[in-house]
């Protein structure tokens, strides 16, 4: 093989590299390229996601101020029916002596 030829096959070789590299590049491109309605897309579904978490958020903040009250509520309602009770069994026991005193 002479010089002409070794030079020859050699821009041969590297001609194919290049030509299958840039099929390559190509190929790799056109799958992967994203299209202008994907991105309108995944930013539409984040806002509705960021929107989503901030209702979520609200929610949550509502029901743990609305069990706080229940709360409050049920501590008020059982101190009152613990009063009530300690009313009833004084006046229960003030009839009882009251009527011991009647009978005896």
């Amino acid at each position: 093989m002479n010089r002409t030829e070794f030079i020859i096959t050699t821009a041969i070789i590297l001609f194919v590299a290049f030509s299958m590299g840039w099929f390559a590049n190509w190929l790799v491109h056109r799958f992967t390229r994203v299209r202008q309605s994907d991105v309108a897309d995944l930013d539409r579904m984040s806002q509705e996601l960021h929107e989503a978490e901030e209702t979520r958020d609200q929610a949550i903040t509502y029901l743990q101020q609305r069990e706080a009250e229940l709360s409050n509520q049920l501590a008020q309602t059982e101190a009152e029916l613990a009063a009530a009770m300690d009313g009833l069994r004084a006046a229960r026991q003030d009839a009882e002596e009251l009527r011991q005193h009647l009978n005896g």
